[in-house]
């Protein structure tokens, strides 16, 4: 980042980072805030070795990037190798903080986040904090004690984190707005039958072996006929473009069945979800939150090897909820995949109810809301003269 000076109008930070899930919050944010307050500049702070050290300069967003480490608890230097980093970014961070004299900073999780809290609660500027997951983060926990507002997605993460009262508030997390599109429009646009039962499979924009080869083996046994499908049953598949080659040669084996529509990557997520009856699904938060703002009932299948496995909490908490049920990777079998699928799609009133259940837990203002939290703490835009 070049030493120009601040801009005349208020300065946000906004810091988080490392992965997908914990930027796209950030950049959501940044967008709708911009949006209410054009006089607004932020600085993003990130990980050198996070998702974000490509994303920010193809967004041409000003950015400092730290050698921040996350901690690989399988290896035994990984916390020295984190502490060190840690050290050093909160040094340049402060310095960036003592020249830019920022208005407000926004954490949303990761360990490209935290030299960015900490230097916020040790400076006095008013910290904001977005947390994703029904299980808090350790960024998150940390932090927390110098927030001025937390916002989480869930609201069984209030009773997880060390402070409560009005400082926490369920907002929901920010992600893409729904399609708006219709129904009939959205299947038109990928192929599918108006009449069909319409089942969306993804496991992110990668895509995911375990549920890519769950489905390929359902598919296998159902043209087997050692599986019954439900009548008018489709699958709209977003397999993930590594993925796609050895799936369509799956598909091709067995006859390539009308009433699967694999594609390597969608872009339209929420066209695709105004098109689906129901979803099988990792249980990431931007995910579920698409999800639950499409009130989509689904099948989750959490990511076993996701941090405190938050993925299985996310997707109970959903379940408990009667928005979702669960398949843990271990048991994500063709027969079991079956089973539930034809449970949820012979009663058309249970699955209307669960969708409502996930309606119930949708928070498809939450970009704006918590925009507009950052924005009563910046000072008043200066009326043109």
């Amino acid at each position: 980042m070049s030493d120009t000076p601040r801009a005349a109008g208020p300065l946000v930070v906004l810091s988080g980072g490392g992965t997908g899930g914990h930027l796209y919050p950030a950049l959501a944010i940044a967008d709708a805030l911009r949006d209410a307050r054009p006089d607004v500049h932020v600085v993003f702070i990130g990980a050198r070795r996070g998702i974000e050290a490509r994303v920010l300069p193809e967004r041409a967003e000003d950015h400092l990037l730290l050698p921040v480490h996350g901690i690989d608890r399988s290896r035994p230097t990984s916390l020295v190798r984190a502490l060190a980093g840690l050290v050093l970014g909160l040094v340049q961070v402060v310095g960036l903080f003592l020249r830019m004299r920022p208005d407000v900073v926004v954490v949303t999780g990761g360990y490209a986040g935290a030299a960015a809290g900490i230097a916020a609660g040790l400076m006095g500027v008013p910290l904001v904090l977005q947390e994703q997951n029904s299980v808090p983060g350790a960024v998150t926990k940390l932090l927390t004690r110098f927030a001025t507002r937390v916002h989480v997605a869930y609201p069984e993460a209030i009773g997880r984190l060390p402070i409560r009262g009005p400082r926490c508030v369920v907002s929901g997390n920010p992600v893409r707005s729904r399609s708006g599109m219709p129904r009939s429009e959205a299947r038109r646009a990928f192929g599918v039958p108006e009449d069909a039962t319409l089942t969306f499979v993804s496991g992110g924009s990668q895509g995911s072996l375990a549920l890519n080869e769950g489905l390929t083996a359902y598919v296998t046994q159902v043209t087997r006929g050692t599986i019954d499908r439900p009548e008018m049953l489709h699958f709209l598949w977003s397999t993930g473009r590594a993925h796609f080659p050895g799936v369509r040669g799956a598909l091709e084996d067995v006859g390539s069945p009308e009433w699967i529509h694999a594609l390597p990557y969608i872009e339209d997520i929420p066209g695709a979800l105004a098109a689906s009856d129901l979803a099988v699904s990792r249980a990431g938060a931007m995910t579920t939150a698409e999800l639950m703002n499409e009130g989509l009932p689904a099948i989750l299948v959490p990511l076993p090897t996701a941090a405190e496995n938050h993925q299985m909490h996310n997707a109970r908490a959903l379940e408990s909820a009667g928005a979702a049920r669960v398949i843990s990777q271990g048991e994500f079998s063709p027969a079991r995949l079956a089973a539930e699928i034809a449970s949820m799609t012979a009663d058309a009133r249970a699955l209307e109810a669960m969708s409502a259940r996930a309606s119930e837990r949708a928070h498809p203002r939450a970009t704006e809301d918590i925009a507009g939290d950052v924005a009563t703490l910046l000072p008043p835009m200066r009326r043109a003269a």
